[in-house]
C-alpha cells in the first residue's frame, strides 16, 4: 500500500546523491514542480535526470541544472528559447547529454516497466544517434537495438489518488507519468486531491497502486480548475 506523507520535503527525503531520477512532464504539463523544488532543497546532487525536456526558464528542472545538481540528462528536446540554464551548463562541459528521440524515450521507459530486455526500432538508424549501437536488418528494414531506461526514483504528478494509491491524471498532464511510475524502483507522486477507496471509476485508473510508493497531496490551480470542470459536468 502506498505511503501518504504530509509534505513534499518528506516525500523526497530518501533520494540519494547519484540517483537516476525520472521526472514526468511534457514541458510544464504534468511536471511535478513542488516535488522538484523539494528535491532542490534536499541537497541531493550528482543526479542523472530523465525528462522529455531539459528545463524551462527559471523553474523546476531548470533550477536543478542551474545549481549543477544534474550530472547527466537523458531527454528528447534539450533546447528551446528558454533553456538557457541547460545551454550554459552544456557549453561549459558541466552536464552530459544523452539525446533520445521522443518515441524511443517513451518506449525505453515502457520497456523497463514491462520487463523487456531490449528492442529493435527503426528510429535513429543511419544517424549519429545510432553510432556504436547494434543494428539489424529485419524483413528488409534496418533497425537499431535500444535498451530500457530504469530509474531509482520517479517524480510524477497526477490529479487524483484514492486511499490505496491508484492514480488518475488530467488530460495531457498524463504524458510520461504512467510509464515512469512502472520503470522506477520507487515512485513518488504529488496529487491535487485524495478520495476514498472505491470513489474512482476503475476504467479511469491509469496507474494502479502497485506502482506508487509515496504520495503527497499538494493543491494547485490546475487541479482546482479540473475539479471545477468535473463538478460542472455533474
Amino acid at each position: 500500500m502506498s505511503k501518504f506523507v504530509q509534505t513534499a520535503a518528506e516525500a523526497v527525503a530518501n533520494i540519494k546523491n547519484g540517483s537516476c531520477v525520472l521526472i514526468g512532464g511534457f514541458g510544464n504539463a504534468g511536471q511535478p514542480m513542488e516535488l522538484i523544488d523539494a528535491l532542490m532543497d534536499s541537497g541531493a546532487t550528482d543526479l542523472t535526470v530523465v525528462n522529455n525536456n531539459a528545463g524551462q526558464a527559471d523553474a523546476g528542472l531548470a533550477l536543478l541544472i542551474k545549481e549543477r545538481r544534474v550530472k547527466k540528462i537523458i531527454c528528447s528536446f534539450p533546447r528551446q528559447s528558454d533553456s538557457w540554464h541547460f545551454d550554459e551548463a552544456y557549453r561549459a562541459g558541466e552536464i552530459e547529454l544523452e539525446l533520445v528521440p521522443q518515441g524511443n524515450l517513451a518506449e525505453r521507459l515502457r520497456a523497463a516497466g514491462a520487463g523487456i530486455g531490449a528492442f529493435f526500432t527503426p528510429t535513429g538508424y543511419g544517424t549519429t544517434l545510432a553510432e556504436g549501437k547494434e543494428t539489424r536488418e529485419i524483413n528488409g528494414r534496418n533497425y537499431v537495438l535500444e535498451y530500457p531506461i530504469y530509474g531509482d526514483v520517479a517524480l510524477i504528478k497526477a490529479l487524483t489518488a484514492d486511499e490505496k494509491g491508484n492514480l488518475v491524471y488530467r488530460k495531457t498532464a498524463r504524458n510520461f507519468g504512467p510509464i515512469m511510475a512502472a520503470a522506477a524502483t520507487q515512485t513518488i507522486v504529488q496529487v491535487d486531491n485524495v478520495v476514498p477507496t472505491g470513489s474512482l471509476d476503475p476504467e479511469n485508473i491509469v496507474t494502479p497502486s502497485i506502482y506508487t510508493d509515496v504520495i503527497v497531496q499538494i493543491a494547485t490551480e490546475s487541479g482546482a480548475k479540473a475539479r471545477a470542470e468535473e463538478a460542472a459536468k455533474n
